[in-house]
């Protein structure tokens, strides 16, 4: 922001003297040690009452606050004390403006405080000032009470909130200066988008871009460029491409912005397309390209595009070596990352604590957690991530011990390092001591974050405490932790979990127009299908299918488990063919045992074995289980042994199929086969295992 220190009208220009040329060419020399040379020099020659002397003043400070020169600021403000000219308002501001540049506050405040009484520009310059260094509750005390707040003052009050993550305050600021008659520039609109943008809501992107049409504004490279990434963040890639077509002038930005808006929506093809047309692509252009494809996990598309990057003569930057190297640990592609690490120490990047992060990140993901040991030795220990992706690296290989050890010899733990630990302890099925920990997380003062919490809520589902989920629930509410997808889908987890599926189903509906993931819906939709209610399952379902948010597979077991419940075997056969058909998701063993159970629940055992023989994939001792038992059920004694048989292949030892087949042949009257069954275990000394309940 540029706030002016003259008045608007200088009908004096006429007495600027030759001696004084270098306070206009004072920008094209940067050194303000000659540029004070030369204003001593003129003071000598010059009278301080002079205008011109006075305008060499204002300039000279001008030009210390633009190089941040404190030192000379000081000299000329002494100056300014014995020339007697420290009551000049223009002066004055330039002073204050120097301290607030150079970030002395205190000593602006002194200045500003000076005032006989309250000047628009000098309460811009210390709103400014207190917004550069984080100071916003100073910023807008002084901002309620300044006289004549212009455009210049409530873009620097709205750029200082949305700097600082105030985005909703921002956007009530820019409210506020619409209720005043106040006409928004370009700037304070590049700064209200960059709020709306995370807060979100197609329609506040529309009104603001309709604002943006109304003061003739959408010719402007920046603001078309913040609406497209608006419009990209929203979702909206169709609105953003038919505004950048409109677009009388695009920048290098403006391109990579449209094509970041078609990256993170996963559409490919289109992202190719936009990509070749781009006239000079830059390394962020390469970048975002190579990102696409690591999006939808198309690892050598990637590495085909980040090898005709090279070609080009442009090198990565450290944004995309982080992209890559993670790519290459989904996929374990354990050679190529290796390559990537070794361009890391050529390019001198593994100094970096991020990128040190991510190559032990790398070597866990890939299983070889003897080398992410052996970098995070050769690492710099005072790098926090670093400690913290090896507690995490422990934790994905399923060895807690090692991670707990780590944990305990870290210098100085963050809510990263509690958050790890806390969510191995619930992966490792220990809840209790993933709870203990969070709470002796908060004894030390450590505020958890939604990952923390997302793992507590997942501990405390385990263990079926409500008790302890209303006090994390309140906990969350108490302290103001942001509500995500995922945190929401845990909440609603684990009061189904524990047995309050009306709690659950209000924490639902609190936040349904709020998800833009499927978590939260697959949450409910699961748990109601578990507590049997179906019928109000499957009307959920319905009504996300009504909605724009991509489905996943977790969101058919919950469907296919309802419909199992209620006996709906024609809409569960429906569900399943459309699962591939329509939504491309490909069934997995999960899917397959439900459709099993809820054939087999309905007796048509023949259509259930035909789906186990066409699975594309191996089965289990669950699904064989599962129709074994409805054999039983339904006294079907010849699949009974066939499902019997291929269970024992699979676990020779597994007693309860054998007790199961021993029930069929006695339910059928074959006595003889249900003792010599029986016999049979006896002898192989096989048990079944007694039946337990979590419930105290």
């Amino acid at each position: 922001m540029i706030i002016s220190l003259r008045p608007k009208s200088l009908p004096f220009f006429r007495f600027l003297i030759p001696n004084l040329k270098w306070v206009s060419t004072i920008s094209q020399d940067p050194d303000p040690q000659h540029h004070l040379r030369l204003f001593f020099n003129a003071t000598t020659k010059t009278n301080h009452n002079n205008l011109d002397y006075q305008f060499s003043l204002v300039s000279a400070l001008k030009s210390c606050s633009s190089l941040l020169a404190i030192s000379q600021g000081q000299q000329i403000h002494c100056l300014v004390f014995k020339s007697g000219l420290d009551s000049n308002t223009f002066i004055l501001n330039s002073l204050i403006n120097v301290y607030t540049k150079c970030r002395l506050i205190g000593d602006a405040r002194l200045l500003f405080d000076s005032c006989p009484k309250l000047d628009p520009v000098s309460c811009n310059i210390m709103v400014a000032g207190y917004v550069k260094i984080g100071q916003l509750e100073n910023a807008r005390q002084l901002f309620e009470i300044m006289p004549g707040k212009s455009c210049i003052s409530y873009t620097t009050m709205i750029m200082g909130l949305a700097q600082n993550d105030c985005w909703y305050e921002a956007v009530e600021v820019f409210k506020d200066m619409r209720s005043a008659g106040v006409i928004p520039n370009e700037v304070t609109l590049a700064s209200v988008l960059s709020a709306c943008a995370h807060l979100g809501g197609i329609w506040n992107c529309r009104m603001l871009h309709g604002l943006v049409i109304k003061l003739q504004l959408e010719g402007l490279v920046l603001i078309s460029t913040n609406l497209l990434h608006m419009y990209g963040l929203c979702s909206s890639v169709s609105e953003a491409r038919r505004l950048f077509e409109e677009m009388p002038e695009r920048n290098i930005v403006s391109w990579n912005v449209m094509l970041n808006g078609y990256s993170k929506a996963g559409l490919v093809d289109m992202a190719r397309e936009l990509f070749e047309k781009i006239p000079l692509k830059d390394v962020v252009s390469w970048g975002t390209m190579i990102d696409c494809y690591v999006q939808v996990e198309w690892l050598a598309e990637a590495l085909t595009m980040y090898r005709a990057m090279l070609c080009t003569g442009l090198g990565p930057n450290d944004v995309m070596i982080v992209d890559l190297i993670s790519a290459c640990g989904q996929s374990m592609a354990l050679g190529e990352g290796q390559q990537f690490h070794s361009i890391t120490v050529r390019t001198g990047f593994d100094c970096y604590d991020f990128i040190q992060a991510t190559i032990i990140h790398f070597y866990a993901a890939c299983g070889r957690m003897t080398l992410a040991c052996l970098q995070f030795e050769l690492g710099i220990k005072d790098h926090l991530a670093s400690w913290n992706a090896l507690i995490a690296g422990f934790v994905r290989n399923d060895m807690i011990d090692e991670a707990r050890r780590i944990f305990n010899e870290i210098p100085e733990r963050d809510v990263f390092s509690w958050s790890a630990m806390i969510s191995g302890y619930t992966q490792s099925e220990q809840p209790n001591m993933a709870l203990e920990l969070f709470h002796g997380m908060v004894a030390c003062g450590i505020q958890p974050n939604e990952i923390t919490m997302v793992s507590v809520f997942s501990a405390i589902a385990t263990l079926g405490t409500l008790k302890e989920g209303k006090w994390a629930h309140e906990y969350i509410c108490n302290n103001s932790i942001p509500l995500n997808d995922n945190l929401s889908a845990a909440i609603i987890d684990m009061y189904a979990k524990c047995g309050s599926i009306n709690t659950a189903l209000r924490v639902f509906y609190q936040t349904r127009e709020k998800a833009s993931t499927v978590s939260p819906w697959n949450a409910i939709i699961c748990g109601l299908a578990m507590h049997g209610h179906a019928n109000l399952s499957l009307k959920i379902f319905s009504d996300l299918q009504s909605r724009h948010i991509k489905l996943n597979s977790i969101t058919f077991i919950g469907v296919l488990s309802a419909c199992c419940h209620s006996g709906l075997v024609e809409l569960g056969k429906r569900y399943f063919k459309i699962m591939k058909n329509v939504y491309n998701i490909e069934p997995n063993i999960k899917h397959y045992g439900c459709m099993v159970d809820l054939l087999g629940r309905a007796g048509q055992l023949k259509e259930a074995d035909d789906l186990i023989r066409g699975m594309p994939m191996k089965t289990d001792i669950v699904i064989w289980g599962t129709l074994l038992a409805a054999c039983r059920t339904h006294g079907n004694v010849e699949i009974g042994e066939r499902a019997a048989e291929s269970l024992a292949s699979l676990e020779p030892s597994h007693g309860a199929g054998r007790v199961l087949l021993s029930n069929i042949y006695a339910d059928a009257g074959r006595w003889e086969d249900a003792f010599s069954v029986r016999r049979a275990m006896q002898i192989q000394r096989m048990k079944k295992s007694p039946g337990c309940s979590g419930v105290v």
